[in-house]
């Protein structure tokens, strides 16, 4: 499993916690260090079945600042994944890739009923 997160997030950092608990083996990758590309979020993207504006971490200060909001609607799929592309800030976070599944933000019973079925 691949464990993308930001290690001075609250909700990663409770995310980590809850794979340790569980045993769970996984690599980390700092989302600010490491950033994923853009073949990288278009695959997960894919996997998830999510749309791909599940991706965009809202909350963030660097969302807000360039107004993505209003903007996002009129970008084109892949003006979205080069935007998230360009910094690992403005991607939701913690993401889980697995196998078979693609997990993005963390709720803590979805994540256990999606990982238990390993």
């Amino acid at each position: 499993m691949l464990f993308i997160c930001y290690p001075k997030c609250s909700t990663c950092l409770k995310a980590e916690k809850y794979l340790q608990t569980q045993n769970l083996e996984y690599t980390k990758r700092d989302i600010k260090t490491d950033n994923p590309t853009a073949e990288e979020l278009h695959s997960w993207q894919q996997a998830s079945g999510l749309p791909l504006k599940k991706f965009f971490n809202t909350s963030g200060l660097q969302y807000k600042a360039l107004g993505l909001k209003d903007k996002l609607p009129q970008l084109s799929e892949e003006e979205q994944l080069q935007l998230l592309a360009t910094d690992g800030m403005l991607v939701k976070r913690p993401l889980l890739i697995t196998d078979d599944a693609v997990l993005v933000g963390f709720k803590e019973a979805e994540w256990s009923e999606r990982l238990q079925q390993k």
